[in-house]
């Protein structure tokens, strides 16, 4: 069983591919990405390289990359190429033009055609036998359920108001409309608020979440200055979230379609900043107004897809569970410190 992970030079993509080579020593991994291996990426999979063939093209061109992968026997495929423009966190992020603006033709072509031209192959493949589609916690709305506290399901609630989150959910639309018309065992994936390991700058993805922001600037001694120590966010590991995402591509049997993949409760900035108190002894914060922050989200958004998603679907259909928030960040702090090292 060899897998195909579209986008797997980026964020969470390099986190599968590694994660299913290591999981499978007898298997390969076949990754297509408009992007080659940057300096990052060639670290990351040194200790998998020989298992890993890295193939360069555009997702939304076919001619150039089909043929090349029905050479590989691919009989999964985790479909995570994206342009994700999204901007929340640092007072200048907050006060720029939203970057969808920029190119908004691109955003709606890479997400939404670009996922039917891999469909497109992979239904006239004989080998594959699951598809997950990588989409987003953007697809719903800013509301949740009445009671504040009850984590976000995956039925209702959908409403996405970006070009991002409506590129998403029609992906996710025309994914099950495939699978019906040819019989793919299929399933989207709606991402929470994903940090850790290989999250960097890429020509398709520019963002980082709180926990990256404060991890970083704790170990490079920078004082951490939020506007509030009250946002929250659902908040879950790379290499939880590539855990998840491959217990799906894996499982026997699933009974759903849609499947939040999170870590079920949020965690706030200021508890974010008292674990990097706790690896960072001496670490310096204080709140400021939001001309002078360096961490900017809004107190008002935490429910809905700024709250905590329900996770109970996937818990049901797989043994994957995420990791205490706490644990969870403390790793990804060691990680950074033997990656600078």
């Amino acid at each position: 069983m060899n897998l195909l992970i579209t986008g797997g030079t980026g964020f969470v993509m390099s986190v599968v591919a590694r994660e299913w080579l290591e999981r499978h020593p007898d298997r390969r991994a076949v990754v297509l990405d408009r992007a080659g291996l940057d300096d990052t990426a060639q670290a990351w999979f040194a200790p998998v390289r020989d298992r890993l063939t890295v193939i360069e093209g555009d997702v939304r061109e076919p001619a150039g990359w089909a043929a090349e992968l029905d050479r590989h026997q691919i009989s999964a495929v985790v479909h995570g190429a994206t342009v994700t423009p999204i901007s929340r966190g640092s007072a200048q992020e907050a006060a720029r033009v939203q970057p969808e603006a920029l190119t908004p033709a691109r955003i709606v072509d890479v997400n939404l055609m670009g996922t039917v031209q891999v469909l497109e192959w992979a239904r006239q493949s004989t080998s594959i036998k699951r598809f997950i589609y990588i989409s987003s916690g953007s697809v719903y709305r800013h509301q949740g359920p009445d009671w504040a506290p009850e984590p976000l399901p995956e039925d209702g609630y959908v409403a996405p108001l970006t070009l991002y989150g409506i590129s998403k959910f029609a992906s996710e639309m025309v994914v099950n409309r495939y699978a019906d018309l040819f019989g793919l065992s299929v399933a989207s994936v709606r991402l929470s608020s994903i940090y850790g390991p290989m999250d960097r700058a890429t020509g398709s993805r520019n963002f980082r979440h709180v926990p990256n922001r404060v991890a970083q600037m704790a170990l490079d001694g920078e004082v951490i200055r939020p506007n509030s120590l009250k946002p929250v966010g659902d908040y879950l590991h790379s290499v939880d979230a590539a855990q998840a995402i491959l217990a799906l591509t894996e499982a026997p049997r699933l009974r759903y379609r849609h499947y939040n993949v999170a870590s079920g409760v949020t965690t706030s900035i200021g508890d974010i900043i008292d674990w990097a108190t706790q690896r960072v002894p001496g670490l310096c914060f204080e709140v400021a107004d939001e001309a002078h922050a360096n961490v900017i989200q809004d107190p008002a958004l935490a429910t809905g897809m700024w709250g905590a998603y329900d996770i109970s679907r996937l818990e049901r259909d797989t043994s994957w569970r995420p990791r205490d928030g706490r644990e969870a960040f403390h790793d990804y702090m060691d990680w950074l410190v033997a990656s600078r090292s």
